[in-house]
């Protein structure tokens, strides 16, 4: 199930020295999604999953699916340009691993719907 609804923050933790990141604000909701590629037979292969994090995930879906610029984006989820940009490489280069390795990619889930 995936839905808009109101922004809500996301960031990871980091442990140790320097700057903590910036907290993302995330519109798209969704439980944790699983892609799996088929072999010939029809069951899903084994791999190593590959993780998308919801912040990778937001931005794809602003500047692709819903055709905003990278700075309307970076508006929206309260981070610089640059930063958006990052999740957006990070984001897309997941995709195609996925695709070319034939591995699972998992999409982390947002807050409880």
């Amino acid at each position: 199930m995936s839905r808009e609804g109101p922004p809500w923050r996301w960031c990871w933790r980091r442990e140790g020295r320097g700057r903590r990141p910036k907290p993302r604000f995330i519109r798209f909701q969704t439980t944790q999604v699983v892609f799996a590629p088929l072999d010939e037979s029809g069951r899903p292969v084994e791999g190593e999953p590959i993780y998308m994090n919801p912040d990778e995930l937001e931005a794809l879906r602003l500047v692709y699916y819903l055709g905003l610029t990278q700075e309307e984006a970076a508006e929206k989820m309260g981070v610089s340009r640059g930063t958006l940009w990052r999740a957006l490489s990070s984001g897309r280069k997941k995709i195609i691993s996925a695709l070319i390795e034939r591995r699972p990619l998992i999409l982390m889930s947002g807050p409880p719907l």
